[in-house]
């Protein structure tokens, strides 16, 4: 399981998003105190109205997602460089994983690419304690997702959940292999969505959880009250190398799509722009050494002089790019995922400033290189 310490700018936010302004007049009041005429009624907000009936029972939850959750083990080498020479060192990591389809005999597993690595022998551990194989089908770096076929008849798949319709405080489960131990089962809540971390990924939304989720967790289930997956758990916040509340997953909608292309291509495919070498936030010191007037979007800071698709579509060094396909770019990061999840084959518009001018430029997505892991 991946840690990070994320800035304390993260934990701060979540506080100041829970604040609420009281002791006020409200305008009704104000108009009632002043003038003595009862205000008009103002219509209470809608609320979305609450489950009926009573909490599913955790332990029929449990039963129905945990056969579908699996042990993984992968072993590799990777080589060293000594002062004599090199040599390959073996390397070896755990974690977990969710069978998500199955035909005949064949099924596939989705699980986090950091799990796999360098690996070149895999190895699952199904629920009814079965070892199989498995293959290595394909690897999504960019979303840190990793595809494995394995064949056993008795493979149950995990049925898929929409993550777009999960709401904060709605309780969530995850199960994995935390330090190895095997099908634990951990509950908690949806306490964030939409966190991000550029660090890990630039593709996805991340689900946060305090749902307990420690190293081995990795590539482990996230399902909902009705047993479905929502989530593919992956990094934790922890300074200290374990459980701290604070979980994170890719939601299920991301993952799906991922995980549809590694089976039917073996890849994802991802999008750039060629020619483009470096890209850099703009600041108010570089936007006045420019001639802009904003320090929105950001500024081509390097890129293939007379070479490449953006050469030859007019983009320049200097340029700054405020928008992409009509989507409005403020930092590096939107950017890059506007490229990366931009259709291979496709044709982007870019809005680009150039001094006190503004206007599109079309360039062509291509293939973006594969990225090591």
């Amino acid at each position: 399981m991946r840690r990070l310490l994320l800035p304390a700018a993260l934990v701060a936010a979540s506080f100041f998003a829970g604040m609420v302004v009281t002791g006020r007049l409200g305008p009704g009041e104000q108009a009632t105190a002043q003038s003595g005429v009862p205000a008009p009624a103002t219509p209470a907000p809608t609320r979305p109205a609450l489950p009926s009936g009573p909490l599913p029972e955790l332990a029929d939850v449990a039963e129905r997602a945990m056969p579908s959750v699996v042990n993984i083990s992968a072993v590799g080498s990777r080589q060293v460089q000594l002062p004599f020479g090199y040599f390959d060192e073996p390397t070896q990591s755990a974690g977990s994983g969710v069978i998500i389809k199955r035909t005949g005999d064949t099924g596939y597993v989705l699980t986090n690419a950091h799990v796999i690595g360098d690996a070149t022998e895999m190895t699952v551990v199904l629920f009814n304690r079965r070892e199989r194989p498995a293959e290595l089908v394909g690897i999504d770096p960019y979303a840190d997702l990793a595809l494995l076929r394995v064949k056993d008849p008795t493979l149950q798949p995990i049925t898929w959940g929409d993550s777009s319709r999960l709401r904060v405080a709605e309780w969530v489960m995850a199960i994995g292999n935390p330090y190895q131990l095997g099908e634990t089962v951990t509950l908690g809540i949806v306490s964030a969505l939409g966190r991000t971390n550029p660090q890990i990924s630039v593709v996805a939304d991340y689900i946060q959880t305090d749902a307990a989720i420690n190293p081995g967790n990795s590539g482990g289930a996230l399902v909902n009250r009705r047993g479905e997956l929502v989530g593919i758990n992956t990094w934790i916040y922890s300074q200290s190398g374990g459980y701290q509340g604070i979980g994170f997953a890719v939601p299920s909608n991301l993952a799906r799509d991922v995980a549809t292309q590694l089976e039917r291509f073996g890849k994802v495919r991802r999008g750039t722009i060629a020619g483009i070498l470096r890209i850099a936030p703009l600041n108010t010191a570089l936007a006045a050494d420019l001639g802009v007037r904003s320090t929105e979007g950001v500024v081509i800071y390097r890129m293939r002089r007379g070479q490449g698709d953006a050469w030859a579509a007019g983009i320049r060094a200097g340029d700054v790019i405020v928008g992409f396909n009509g989507t409005p770019i403020t930092d590096t990061e939107g950017f890059e995922r506007a490229m990366l999840t931009a259709p291979v084959g496709s044709v982007a518009t870019l809005r680009v400033r150039r001094g006190r001018e503004e206007f599109d430029i079309k360039v062509p997505i291509t293939d973006a290189p594969v990225r090591n892991q």
